[in-house]
């Protein structure tokens, strides 16, 4: 057998979450994927030294890839003003550091780009994730004004968002596209546009928040429009080799909301117009991106996952409660779902992906975590056996 040969017929006995994808030109190691995880902690967009370690800490335990958190597509589609931005050269320039660190420890770099629509201008979250109020003002942390499809506020004392008119529409898609221009150029390999939690692409999406009576609103063609739009300029701004992905709220979790059928019938527009990848989330329409009106439980986004992948033919990304190895295998293996997305449980231990090849039994020699700490672990584990200590 030749060594291409053998190493395939290896990588087919592992588990389905550590077997490579190839979505495109591009390969990961596995299909354990850390979703866009805001920090709150950019100055005028720009990272630093706290988002090297942060996504370095993941890439070095093991995961296939690493999607860095909503990034502004200009000054007022931020979240706060503690998120990244990638609305001109500097920024994208910024970012190449994120790039090479996750590269350079073996995962595959992402990036999600996004506009914040009538959600912009909040607090960080430990300062309440909520409008921006004097304290905040007193910080240095000055409101700006926000904008979505309809005069709505997200919440009692939230800012009115301005209504965007057809024009100030286009000058966001065109936004979109430039920051999937400045992505491509700072050496990402995938991306993601985000079009989920309530915010700009995803409130045009729901009749919750969009009351128009225009081609942006109306029956669901209309309230599709604006995430079409944004997805064929990005589509024609990013390398067709590359991978695009896009992720959804697959349901608003209230009866006259966004409903499943509608992502499933999203998907398939997405899909015809060159997106890979559907990352199924949900909720999160109003207030805080984490509220949500759909009951949690272990997996209780995996079904929406599996809808979409079935009804629409594409892949999709589980995410939400995912614990495990075994859990993630379990989806794999059922076909509900393509990737694994984990995010608080790795950032509670950021080598989870080589904790769950241990717990599958795959890599009991400590073989794939960093040379630096494996040589140190397999002789812990030896120290234990010999103790007779079972943990």
């Amino acid at each position: 057998m030749s060594d291409a040969a053998e190493s395939t017929a290896q990588q087919t006995d592992l588990p389905l979450l550590f077997q490579p994808i190839t979505i495109k030109s591009v390969t990961a190691r596995n299909r354990i994927v850390v979703p866009p995880l805001c920090q709150y902690s950019a100055v005028d967009g720009i990272p630093n030294d706290w988002h090297l370690v942060h996504y370095g800490s993941y890439a070095r335990g093991g995961v296939g890839t690493i999607f860095v958190e909503a990034t502004g597509v200009e000054p007022r589609g931020r979240i706060s003003h503690g998120c990244l931005g990638i609305w001109d050269d500097e920024h994208g320039a910024a970012l190449k550091p994120l790039v090479n660190i996750i590269k350079r420890h073996g995962a595959v770099p992402g990036i999600q780009i996004a506009h914040a629509g009538r959600k912009a201008s909040t607090q960080r979250p430990w300062n309440g994730l909520s409008a921006l109020n004097d304290d905040d003002i007193a910080r240095g942390d000055v409101p700006w004004e926000v904008v979505g499809p309809s005069p709505l506020p997200a919440d009692e004392g939230w800012l009115v968002p301005k209504q965007l008119d057809e024009a100030e529409i286009g000058d966001i898609v065109k936004a979109f596209g430039q920051a999937a221009r400045r992505s491509h150029d700072a050496g990402f390999e995938a991306l993601e546009i985000h079009g989920a939690h309530g915010y700009l692409i995803q409130s045009f999406l729901s009749p919750l928040s969009n009351k128009r009576n225009d081609g942006y609103g109306g029956d669901l063609a209309g309230r599709m429009r604006l995430a079409l739009e944004v997805t064929r300029e990005v589509r024609s701004n990013w390398p067709d080799e590359k991978p695009l992905f896009f992720r959804v709220s697959s349901v608003d979790g209230s009866d006259d909301g966004w409903q499943l059928d509608d992502s499933i019938a999203l998907a398939k527009e997405l899909k015809a117009l060159g997106v890979d990848c559907i990352d199924c989330s949900s909720g999160g329409n109003a207030a805080s991106a984490t509220l949500t009106l759909v009951p949690r439980g272990l997996g209780f986004q995996v079904p929406f996952a599996a809808a979409i992948r079935a009804e629409a033919g594409i892949m999709t990304m589980a995410v939400g409660l995912i614990l495990d190895g075994e859990q993630s295998e379990a989806i794999l293996q059922a076909g509900d779902a393509d990737l694994i997305a984990v995010g608080r449980e790795i950032m509670y231990n950021p080598f989870w992906a080589v904790q769950a090849a241990q717990d599958l039994g795959i890599d009991p020699g400590f073989e794939m975590w960093p040379a630096q700490y494996g040589w140190w672990l397999d002789k812990r584990e030896r120290t234990f056996q010999r103790m007779g200590h079972k943990r």
